[in-house]
């Protein structure tokens, strides 16, 4: 009997043992350990954890990486994170309240850091920066957390915000004293410079791109600072080769070029607008094939039990099509923000402008539950309350013929309900004010709202929710 309570004890010992090694608990957060796949992967690469790194993020590819510096000096990319969720639109943070996630250069020092976060470990970004004060803009508590909710947050699942809290700390505690986080609406590619260049926040995307362009050319991260409300990099006595300079020029000079033969290839001019932020694709397929209680048990077991934040939302953005002065052509909706799905939803209306409709089918139901169809005009006063400043709303157009087999995509978005349909008020950014010409299509009714099981965050909160707040269990 006593050997069998002895076995019974020692099996009991290394299973807490294993749970302790592989996710980290209570007062244990703060010595999250760097995984040891990672730690292979560093030594491949000829990086160390106690050598620097930067953080870079991406709203519309829904990705974060973490770059590292090697022994040569140079930064070097050791990990690309697909993002569980960012709520929000493309565009700065302006206000407290608006949801958007912060865009800018911003800087994560030690007390930053919090291991007690409910949202599993975190790290505030550090808004309102001195650029974000510049401009009179406000709000708090913007982290990086887990929990894959967001109200102006970026949201990695629970393991992956502790593998990239325990890269920022060891960083920290090897000498770097501010580890930099650069926050961009989109890569900055020619591709999409040359689609959002009539967006009315590109001056200030293009302003992000002169330290991103240095931060690529040199592969070191920029000195930073705020001169006449715009950034300024490597201001503040840094001496920077010329033979650096002459390359970052040269490199700024052959995008404008490229930008510049895309748009005379006729690349569209467009604004998306997001429901509420966006995730990254492999979430969206777990979400779609398991739903929102299985991908919230698996990427959130450490957090806050809040749920995935606004399911209804996490379907592809609206595209606004853009003519040569600003002003709205069409909409239409795009199965997700990939650069892809884009330029096909722009073609489907391009197309729409030149003939008539033939609407797609809607999945059938059981004529005892067929809602009634929406009327087309209030389909486009849906759009016109959705895109503030407009005095006519283009209508949205759909594509001219549905597919013999649906993609996965579509049978993804059958499950979440289209514009208008969320009973929560959203704020979206506003499209350039005008009154458009009226395109040659025929406006189709919205899809009814189907019913769905997937489970929502129950969590309606400001942005402090979200700030660094003791553990709740």
């Amino acid at each position: 009997m006593a050997v069998r309570h002895f076995a019974l004890a020692a099996l009991l010992g290394l299973s807490l043992a294993a749970c302790e090694e592989d996710r980290y608990r209570g007062s244990a957060r703060h010595n999250i350990p760097i995984p040891s796949a990672t730690y292979t992967l560093m030594s491949e690469k000829g990086m160390s954890k106690s050598q620097p790194i930067v953080i870079r993020s991406y709203k519309k590819e829904s990705e974060l990486e973490v770059w590292k510096k090697r022994a040569d000096g140079k930064y070097a990319l050791l990990k690309t994170y697909p993002m569980c969720r960012w709520s929000g639109q493309l565009g700065p943070k302006v206000r407290e309240g608006d949801r958007m996630a912060p865009e800018g250069f911003y800087a994560i020092s030690p007390a930053q850091m919090n291991p007690n976060s409910s949202f599993y470990v975190s790290f505030n970004m550090g808004y309102p920066n001195a650029y974000d004060r510049a401009h009179g803009r406000t709000g708090a508590h913007l982290m990086v957390h887990g929990a894959c909710s967001s109200a102006g947050c970026y949201s990695m699942t629970d393991d992956q915000i502790g593998e990239i809290y325990a890269l920022v700390r060891e960083a920290q505690n090897g000498g770097q004293r501010a580890v930099q986080m650069q926050a961009y609406p989109f890569r900055m590619t020619p591709e999409n410079l040359a689609k959002h260049r009539l967006d009315p926040n590109i001056a200030f995307w293009k302003n992000l791109k002169e330290g991103s362009d240095y931060f690529e050319v040199a592969k070191d991260e920029p000195s930073v600072s705020v001169v006449g409300g715009r950034y300024a990099f490597n201001r503040e006595g840094v001496q920077v080769d010329p033979s650096l300079t002459q390359a970052i020029a040269q490199k700024r000079q052959q995008d404008e070029i490229q930008v510049a033969a895309l748009v005379s290839k006729g690349t569209p001019a467009v604004k998306l607008i997001y429901d509420d932020g966006d995730q990254h694709s492999s979430f969206k397929r777990q979400l779609a094939q398991s739903g929102a209680d299985s991908l919230n048990r698996s990427v959130a077991w450490g957090s806050r039990d809040v749920g995935i934040s606004r399911v209804d939302s996490l379907i592809g953005p609206r595209v606004v099509v853009l003519d040569d002065k600003g002003r709205t052509k069409a909409t239409v909706r795009a199965e997700s923000a990939d650069n892809d799905a884009v330029l096909a939803a722009v073609s489907s209306a391009q197309v729409e402008d030149a003939k008539p409709v033939v609407a797609a089918a809607a999945p059938t139901r059981p004529a005892s539950v067929q809602p009634a169809a929406k009327p087309a005009s209030d389909a486009a006063a849906q759009v016109a309350k959705a895109n503030p400043g407009e005095a006519t709303a283009a209508p949205i157009q759909t594509a001219s013929a549905a597919p013999a087999q649906p993609s996965f995509y579509q049978r993804a978005l059958s499950f979440v309900p289209l514009l208008g349909s969320s009973s929560e008020p959203k704020e979206q950014s506003p499209v350039a004010s005008t009154v458009p010409e009226a395109p040659q299509t025929v406006t189709v009714p919205l899809p009814p709202r189907r019913a769905s099981t997937l489970r929502t965050s129950q969590l309606q909160q400001p942005d402090a929710a979200y700030a660094n707040q003791p553990a709740t269990r």
